[in-house]
């Protein structure tokens, strides 16, 4: 067993981004529907891991809100005072895509508040790691705007904090949401000190980023790692990216903390998806990224959520990884994993395998510090 901390707040379920979506256009024959990023399926994984009797065998630290001087670290000044602004108007958009309504900029505090005390109970060594249940949430959202439901930046709130606290030095972020971490990557794009890895569909959202080619710049430069897989990648693509690609590249990085960037919208069944992984992928991916931590940093792990939007399977994903992360078992069994297992192309596809291939060369620029 490990000592895991889970940190999560009634008030971040609150955020209220209206109706929001790919179909969510004026005029025309589209009824209105419900926002895609909603509270339940954040609120059914605290549910379940409630009512399965691990919740209460995890540490749950209280958390405080980010402060201003935070989120200034990633962010500028005039997006933030338009932001709390346009929040007290009780709606608005941060930019492309986050729509918000009433207290959306204190709540989205909270949210980055989560993932700053997770860093700082890890790193401080009151956790062995930690799981933040942030919403809204976050690696979409750029210095100066909001991007796809995200409109505060909590990995790079939470990291340049912790680094500006002298807590850590180099940190590498594995973000496997299925969508691409622009906002991530804006934010460490000339940093050598931490090291973001992005596994997501090519070009599905945001449009025209995470290509290969972009690998960062200046010092930075070989430090941002991106994974734009094809669609329809199940459990044997992502087992080949981790072994070939992510396992790799920390092991050349040396990192003192990983931070996960902790999406379940590549598992089978997400509206927003198309991939085919399921919950014993993402507690096989858990284990491999604790193994890492173990033989690198001390053990030193912690996951922020991200996107994920099947009411129905997110919780039993996000209850292997905790289950995963804790070392403890519970009586929980996913209803549907034996027959993901069994779905066509869950194996390695040859053209997968190539586009892995040809991602390996660009390990050779990474150093440890």
């Amino acid at each position: 067993m490990r000592r895991t901390a889970f940190f999560s707040k009634e008030i971040c379920f609150w955020h209220d981004p209206g109706p929001s979506g790919p179909f969510d256009k004026p005029g025309g024959f589209i009824q209105p529907l419900p926002a895609a990023e909603h509270p339940e399926t954040k609120r059914r994984i605290r549910n379940l891991l409630d009512v399965s009797g691990l919740l209460e065998q995890l540490q749950q630290p209280r958390s405080t809100p980010a402060r201003r001087e935070d989120l200034e670290r990633f962010h500028t000044t005039r997006y933030l005072d338009w932001l709390e602004a346009e929040s007290a108007k009780g709606f608005g958009d941060g930019g492309d895509c986050a729509p918000f309504r009433q207290d959306a900029y204190q709540i989205a505090c909270h949210s980055a508040g989560l993932a700053i005390d997770a860093l700082r109970a890890v790193l401080k060594g009151e956790a062995d790691n930690a799981y933040a249940l942030t919403r809204p949430p976050s690696h979409h959202a750029e210095r100066d705007r909001g991007r796809g439901f995200c409109l505060i930046g909590n990995i790079p709130v939470a990291i340049e904090t912790a680094r500006a606290e002298g807590l850590v030095r180099r940190v590498a972020v594995v973000d496997w949401d299925v969508h691409h971490g622009n906002g991530t990557e804006q934010a460490f794009y000339d940093n050598g000190e931490v090291l973001t890895i992005s596994l997501h569909h090519a070009n599905n959202y945001p449009v025209d980023s995470g290509d290969a080619s972009d690998r960062g710049e200046g010092a930075g430069l070989g430090y941002n790692l991106n994974v734009p897989l094809p669609p329809g990648c199940g459990g044997g693509a992502y087992r080949e990216v981790f072994e070939r690609l992510v396992l790799p590249a920390l092991e050349r990085f040396q990192p003192e903390l990983i931070v996960v960037a902790c999406g379940f919208d590549a598992a089978a069944f997400d509206p927003l998806g198309t991939m085919l992984l399921s919950s014993a992928d993402y507690a096989w991916m858990t284990g491999q990224l604790l193994a890492a931590a173990d033989r690198l940093c001390g053990g030193r792990l912690v996951m922020t959520h991200e996107g994920g939007y099947s009411e129905g399977y997110v919780p039993f994903c996000a209850q292997a990884v905790l289950e995963t992360l804790s070392g403890i078992s519970t009586e929980v069994r996913d209803p549907v994993l034996e027959d993901l297992q069994r779905w066509g192309g869950q194996d390695l596809q040859p053209h997968q395998k190539a586009l892995i291939d040809s991602l390996v060369p660009h390990l050779d620029a990474i150093k440890a510090g």
